[in-house]
């Protein structure tokens, strides 16, 4: 029993110690949420109003942009993973990648052959142990992202979807094997503290997306002077768009992440708390039957002295 007793004790300092851990975790967790959440509400308004920009410029001019133009019989997607670095966050990197797992089988039953681009070394590591390609990965940043991280993903799929665009015969180097037909975002959209949900969004050939509201039916977008030209004035607004537009699926994905961790953490700070409970009912119980059988053979020895004395006289 006493054995039985020292292993209870042991179960729950070591429960204490990963007790105070998860609970560091969680706290570190809630105090970066919110840095991330000021975030993605600081790019919110550049993002809506490059995009009301975009949407004006692609909707009324009549030039026909690489980014803006549905290929005929695409045959090649470009899928961009946006995981996270590091584990204990729950379900959040699974989800991800079971979202990103339902849109290749879609891709596919259209005909389509899917190329990955990942971000996280989670996605690296689903990919890799796997044992399927990817073309390249960025890890490093998932709970911390930069404006410098989002435009060197978007510049990398940009060349990507432009890649069998230039003529050989004018010096370009074309790339078919490179060139994708569209592209693809998987990532985790932050709605509250309690719900982050997978979402994909298609973001070329160009699909204009208003914020997180639509614009009423009945609003008068304004109107633009280009100058020098339409097509200069799209070369350079359409992979700021891009870029922006992946800078805020990266913070929403940061903020995802964070909130993740925070709820696991907590959920696994509750579930240490109810096993010290438990460890230490389940000690004391041994412990007071230690007591009792103590008691028990002393009284048990008591009684048999006082006989064998009381038969001897």
């Amino acid at each position: 029993m006493a054995v039985s007793l020292r292993e209870y004790r042991a179960k729950i300092k070591s429960t204490q110690s990963m007790k105070k851990i998860t609970r560091a975790m969680e706290l570190i967790a809630a105090s970066r949420i919110i840095k991330a959440q000021q975030h993605a509400a600081a790019a919110e308004p550049y993002a809506r109003e490059l995009t009301r920009a975009v949407s004006a410029v692609a909707t009324f001019s009549n030039v026909d942009h690489p980014l803006t133009t549905e290929k005929d019989d695409p045959k090649k997607a470009a899928v961009l993973v946006i995981c996270s670095d590091r584990g204990l966050a729950g379900a959040y990197s699974s989800s991800v990648l079971k979202e990103a797992e339902r849109l290749t089988e879609k891709l596919h039953s259209e005909g389509k052959e899917v190329e990955y681009y990942l971000t996280g070394r989670k996605s690296e590591s689903y990919f890799n142990f796997r044992g399927r390609e990817f073309v390249k990965s960025w890890t490093g940043f998932s709970d911390k992202p930069e404006y410098a991280n989002a435009r060197e993903i978007g510049d990398e799929l940009v060349a990507a979807f432009n890649a069998g665009l230039e003529d050989p015969a004018e010096g370009g180097q074309a790339a078919p094997e490179r060139a994708v037909d569209e592209l693809h975002i998987v990532f985790t959209r932050f709605r509250s503290m309690l719900t982050q949900e997978p979402d994909v969004i298609r973001l070329l050939p160009l699909e204009v997306v208003e914020g997180t509201e639509a614009p009423p039916s009945d609003e008068v977008l304004p109107l633009y002077e280009f100058e020098p030209s339409e097509s200069e004035v799209l070369d350079a607004l359409l992979p700021k768009y891009v870029n922006a537009r992946i800078y805020y699926c990266l913070l929403q994905a940061a903020a995802s992440e964070l909130a993740a961790r925070q709820k696991a953490m907590k959920s696994a700070t509750d579930n240490a708390q109810d096993l010290i409970e438990k460890y230490t009912r389940i000690a004391n119980q041994a412990r007071q039957a230690g007591i009792t059988q103590e008691i028990s053979e002393i009284v048990g020895g008591a009684n048999a002295l006082a006989d064998a004395t009381a038969g001897s006289e």
